[in-house]
């Protein structure tokens, strides 16, 4: 079972804020009636130090009222705004490599609840050559990275490792061949919509040919690393509702845990 930080984030928050709550209208008001009686006993105003243990808060309201704030501003931005999420697998290189952390952009495309993921606010729509943060259609615990190629009404053929899109081929230029003695993989400059992206292409992977419509609300992804990538060619589209956001920058690379984190290489996405 994949760990739903959203969910967590989102009940430790309301717990946080109920506790709150909890003691600002309910216990606290009995602190400061204790004071009054205590003054009205002794016949004299308290001390400070006697007042401060008469209005200490319990350790649990303490520590609600501080971590709230902090709480509510990390969910609101998480959200709304940017999330972090690190690449774990190879199937976006050139473009992402194992161990970059992103930034995705949760409001380019219009405002969603934290766990349903409900869309209650409508922005821009997912383009040609966006690279897309999803939840898996096959399991949407999981979250997926690929590179939007087709947009609803399109038509989209793989052949011979060339993409078309509504019957025209997207240009390739190759750029190198690896290694260069005996090349197993291709480093090749692809265009969409006159957008430039680096794909790999392998030289002995077997050819997966097709041709798929894209519904209505729906989008075929690919990853850049084409012969490596379980994507819209195997399960076919990404469904609106199941969109987080759009990726927008790499942030940090860390390849490991016994490695140093490196923010060398801190760039946008194309």
């Amino acid at each position: 079972m994949n760990f739903d930080f959203s969910l967590v984030l989102v009940l430790v928050t309301a717990l946080a804020g109920v506790l709150w709550l909890l003691d600002r209208l309910m216990l606290a008001p009995k602190r400061q009636q204790a004071v009054k009686d205590a003054e009205a006993t002794a016949g004299r105003s308290l001390d400070e130090r006697e007042r401060h243990a008469l209005l200490r808060q319990p350790g649990w309201a303490d520590t609600a009222r501080s971590m709230f704030p902090v709480l509510l501003v990390v969910l609101v931005v998480r959200s709304f705004l940017y999330e972090p999420f690190q690449i774990p697998s190879g199937s976006m290189l050139p473009t992402l490599k194992i161990g970059d952390f992103i930034l995705v952009n949760k409001y380019d495309y219009g405002l969603r609840l934290p766990v349903t993921n409900t869309r209650i606010l409508a922005n821009n729509d997912p383009e040609r050559g966006d690279v897309i943060v999803f939840r898996y259609p096959e399991d949407t615990s999981i979250n997926y990275i690929k590179r939007v190629v087709g947009v609803p009404g399109d038509v989209i053929t793989y052949q011979d490792k060339v993409l078309y899109i509504n019957g025209q081929p997207q240009p390739q230029t190759l750029l190198a061949k690896l290694p260069p003695s005996r090349p197993e993989q291709l480093l090749l400059d692809e265009k969409l919509d006159g957008e430039a992206h680096r794909i790999f292409r392998d030289v002995y992977r077997p050819v997966i040919n097709g041709t798929w419509r894209v519904p209505e609300g729906q989008y075929f992804v690919l990853g850049d690393n084409r012969d490596n990538s379980k994507d819209s060619r195997y399960w076919g589209f990404v469904p609106e509702e199941l969109l987080v956001g759009k990726a927008a920058a790499v942030w940090m690379h860390w390849k490991d845990f016994f490695s140093l984190p490196d923010f060398s290489e801190v760039r946008q996405i194309n």
